[in-house]
């Protein structure tokens, strides 16, 4: 990474490193110069750990994740989880009809419904990317990029597009839900769906470090651009379908 490319996982201060590599093999972890604490105290700690105190919504962990990794897997996250709301969706559409033919099991899946529900899903992740990138720019321009910039420097949109993909990654939670399938998978869906916002709101105000206020007006403002697109295509497939009728 370039110079002062880090972030301190405390106070959000930029740092040229992390650590300080001395001879014989000696390792001592950089302390920020603004809050005299470790700037990422994660590089010791085991993955595992770090993905616990994500699901936690911790903002170090997130700090640390998107500011002081190389990890760029969020498009392949991004892909995995459109299949998965998509199998959800059309496994949900078939669960009523059962059949022992194998030819039938064959056949669902070679439907091309399934790739159109890909579509939608796809459809749905960038009204809400778009809704919540729409707000954050209006909120940038009202405020004079005073609340949506860090150190006098203007959001990287990539960077923000990449940490809205990165903290969907709880919609991988879908296929266990409807594989273990029971009499509360709406309210697991429900949870699902909560956890996943709550990410994306945190991710927010890590990538703009401003007030839960504007990431949480921002969230609902995707989450409501989702919505209307939702409607119009389900408006659409109905207008389509009462032509075909006529």
């Amino acid at each position: 990474m370039a110079e002062a490319a880090f972030r301190c996982i405390e106070c959000n201060e930029k740092a040229a490193e992390l650590h300080r590599d001395y001879t014989n093999g000696i390792l001592k972890i950089t302390l920020c110069g603004s809050c005299q604490k470790p700037v990422d105290k994660y590089i010791e700690y085991d993955p595992v750990i770090i993905l616990i105190d994500a699901i936690l919504c911790k903002t170090q962990a997130f700090r640390h994740i998107l500011f002081n990794t190389n990890l760029d897997i969020h498009w392949k996250l991004c892909v995995f989880c459109l299949l998965c709301e998509a199998y959800l969706r059309w496994s949900l559409r078939h669960s009523s009809e059962s059949s022992d033919d194998p030819a039938d099991i064959i056949r669902y899946t070679k439907e091309w419904e399934f790739y159109g529900m890909v579509a939608l899903a796809a459809l749905e992740l960038l009204a809400f990317c778009g809704g919540v990138l729409l707000v954050l720019r209006a909120a940038a321009a009202a405020m004079s990029s005073r609340v949506c910039s860090y150190s006098g420097v203007g959001v990287d949109l990539h960077l923000l597009l990449r940490a809205l993909l990165l903290s969907g990654y709880g919609k991988v939670l879908l296929v266990p839900a409807v594989i273990w399938e029971h009499d509360f998978l709406p309210l697991c869906l429900g949870f699902i769906k909560v956890f996943v916002l709550t990410s994306n709101m945190q991710a927010v105000r890590v990538i703009l470090n401003c007030s839960k206020r504007l990431a949480l007006s921002s969230v609902c403002a995707g989450l409501l651009s989702e919505t209307i697109a939702v409607w119009m295509c389900q408006t659409a497939a109905g207008a389509s379908l009462g032509g075909d009728h006529v």
